[in-house]
């Protein structure tokens, strides 16, 4: 039985999530999003929160985890509010540092002047955080993918943390973090692959200069899109995979 009280859960998520966004959308910065790089940084940050803090809140670490165990009866609607809320806080005191790493010369590009190679430093309105984005899709596109993803995703969490199989059960967190690698191959050169409110904010807000505002206005499929999959994810587990029993 979890012992632990609400407060330390909540800070238990928000520290994940933190985890999460700032190994996740950092490696995104440095890599110049490369698929692979950033796949797998996102989904070992999974598997080190849920070995780390799993036992303290389940580390959902994502609004839409939040919210399909609401939708599956697992957890109540103000429990899923509060622990979104202090997932968007976690996300954004990431983001918060990726900025200070930002001003502390963190991010550059090489100019070539002559025979002279000089490391220039980004500023803060050029840098894109890892914002998610519609690449070359129409807002539609990017809202199917999310969607898409965001189901098969949470549908995996679901299914193993339910699972009665103590070798599912007890390496539930290997499971979401490859789920979550799974999502990112073919997602990162879709959307930037979201499947997480949380994740998706704060980038969103701090690339507003880089993106000419395109970040913000399209903000809201990064929400809508992981929130809808999170509702499908809980109905399909509920009529095809939970034991009625």
């Amino acid at each position: 039985m979890n012992t632990y009280s609400q407060p330390k859960k909540l800070a238990a998520e928000a520290f994940g999530t933190f985890i999460l966004v700032f190994f996740g959308c950092g490696t995104a910065m440095v890599t110049g999003g490369s698929v692979v790089p950033t796949a797998l940084a996102f989904g070992l940050s999974i598997v080190v929160a849920a070995y780390t803090i799993g036992k303290i809140s389940g580390a959902h670490l994502n609004p839409a985890v939040s919210f399909a165990m609401y939708f599956d009866g697992r957890m109540s609607l103000n429990e899923a509010i509060g622990y979104s809320i202090a997932q968007v806080v976690g996300g954004f005191c990431a983001t918060l540092c990726h900025v200070i790493l930002v001003l502390c010369g963190f991010m550059g590009t090489l100019e070539f002047d002559g025979d002279d190679v000089d490391k220039v430093h980004a500023e803060i309105g050029e840098t894109v955080f890892g914002a998610n984005g519609f690449g070359t899709m129409n807002f539609f596109g990017a809202l199917i993918t999310e969607i898409i993803l965001t189901t098969i995703f949470v549908l995996v969490i679901l299914a193993v943390t339910q699972s009665d199989d103590e070798g599912t059960s007890k390496h539930a967190g290997l499971f979401i973090g490859a789920a979550l690698v799974f999502v990112h191959l073919i997602g990162i050169g879709m959307t930037g692959t979201s499947v997480n409110p949380a994740r998706s904010l704060a980038p969103a807000i701090f690339s507003a200069g880089a993106t000419d505002g395109d970040s913000l206005k399209e903000l809201w499929v990064f929400i809508v899109g992981p929130m809808a999959g999170a509702f499908l994810a809980a109905m399909i587990n509920s009529l095809l995979i939970k034991d009625k029993d």
